[in-house]
């Protein structure tokens, strides 16, 4: 039988260039978010089964990728539970290990502790373009600090990072989940169907009213509700910094003062920006049931999709510690940003060509001056059409050429593909 050489389905190999536009990027983000003194963790790409399936991850559980248990034999009895199979499964983002590790390590840990964490997560997606089953987060956490000094920071040290790589002229949708709620309750909606209201305004930007406003009433929501909730909803469209406290206490008056004057304060600190542009967005959900405050989201003219997101979660490490301790994230869309910069410019890089006569001393030694001047040096024989091989060190990145000689007495160098 012929072997399949191809990845599995939904991941992919990736070439040199493309692991050198990812390094690049990740470069860039490291440091701005080191400068904020965000220090990276790592967690296992392994976690206990119910942990990943215990209502923290929202639709995402049902995308688990699930890791039978050891010894099991090679068959099992007919209708036996899948739960009596399975103990581990692989980690579908880094919010639900990061509450782990914070659980586990919270003794040795800053107060508040700034958490930065970059690696693969799983999700058995249907694939299709930008959707793979392994791609890789980037994710920043601030634990531990109850106000919104969190948001700002988080706001502010990830629209550096994507203006870091290039990304610029992007906008922030700036939200809150008790607003959401409130607006629920002040239009007369039963608390069991707001999970049915949010999933449903979310879809906005998508259907539009009509379509939101069809599919609501489709599930037995009032219409006359949703038409309230639009009515307020467009009169907080478009606010200024200086507006957003009171025209949310008018339009909500059972809007809790603090909610209110939180996202004033936020709304205050990222006008004084420069370079940002926010929005107060109404219509905001975010998928993830975890979040318990702000949410945000980054956006970018040239795309459809959101380049990174996040939100305040005060009680989902609570469920691992016993104890509430407020947080709030922020998680970039590494895949998304590293698919809209391409592949990057070639960096100086040369190739020493060597003739078979030629001492191998000799060839280590010129190649030990160009790297000696901080740039990238690969020796290689000479083999095979002159021609193509030129070709093929081009085609790998190489931007000039040593040939070295027996009879070489000052090699010089010189440029590929002219």
């Amino acid at each position: 039988m012929k072997m399949d050489n191809s990845p599995a389905r939904g991941t992919r190999d990736l070439l040199p260039s493309a692991v050198a536009t990812r390094d690049h990027v990740l470069a860039t983000i490291t440091e701005v978010y080191h400068r904020f003194g965000y220090q990276r963790i790592e967690t296992p790409a392994l976690e206990d089964i119910t942990r990943l399936t215990g209502g923290q991850g929202g639709e995402n559980e049902k995308l688990v990728f699930q890791v039978l248990r050891r010894g099991l034999p090679g068959t099992v009895e007919a209708g036996t539970p899948l739960a009596e199979l399975v103990d581990l499964g692989l980690r579908f983002d880094l919010t639900v290990p990061l509450t782990r590790f914070y659980g586990n390590n919270q003794a040795t840990l800053p107060l508040p502790f700034r958490s930065f964490q970059f690696g693969p997560v799983w999700r058995a997606e249907r694939p299709q373009k930008g959707r793979y089953r392994q791609f890789y987060q980037c994710d920043i956490d601030l634990i531990g600090e109850p106000s919104v000094l969190a948001e700002v920071e988080l706001i502010e040290a990830t629209a550096q990072a994507l203006a870091g790589v290039g990304l610029s002229g992007t906008t922030v949708r700036l939200s809150d989940r008790r607003f959401l709620s409130a607006l629920a309750a002040a239009v007369g909606l039963a608390e069991e169907t707001w999970s049915t209201f949010f999933i449903g305004l979310d879809k906005l930007d998508k259907i539009g009213w009509d379509g939101v406003r069809a599919e609501l009433t489709g599930r037995d929501l009032p219409a006359s509700s949703v038409d309230a909730a639009r009515e307020r909803i467009e009169a907080l469209t478009g606010l200024s910094a200086d507006k957003v406290a009171d025209t949310l206490s008018d339009t909500v008056p059972s809007l809790d003062d603090s909610v209110v004057a939180d996202l004033g304060t936020v709304a205050g600190c990222l006008d004084e920006l420069s370079g940002l542009t926010w929005e107060f967005d109404p219509t905001l959900v975010r998928g993830m049931g975890y979040y318990t405050g702000q949410i945000f989201e980054v956006g970018h003219p040239s795309v459809p999709f959101s380049l990174a997101g996040g939100g305040r979660y005060d009680k989902l490490i609570g469920r691992t510690l016993g104890k509430d301790v407020p947080a709030c994230g922020f998680s970039i869309g590494f895949e998304r940003i590293v698919d809209m910069l391409g592949e990057l410019p070639r960096k100086d890089s040369v190739a020493v060509l060597f003739e078979s006569d030629v001492p191998l001393a000799n060839v280590f030694r010129v190649a030990r001056e160009v790297r000696s001047g901080g740039r990238t040096a690969a020796v290689q024989p000479r083999s095979g059409k002159f021609g193509a091989q030129l070709g093929r060190l081009e085609a790998a990145g190489f931007t000039s050429l040593i040939h070295l000689k027996a009879d070489t007495e000052q090699p010089e160098e010189r440029p590929l593909g002219k």
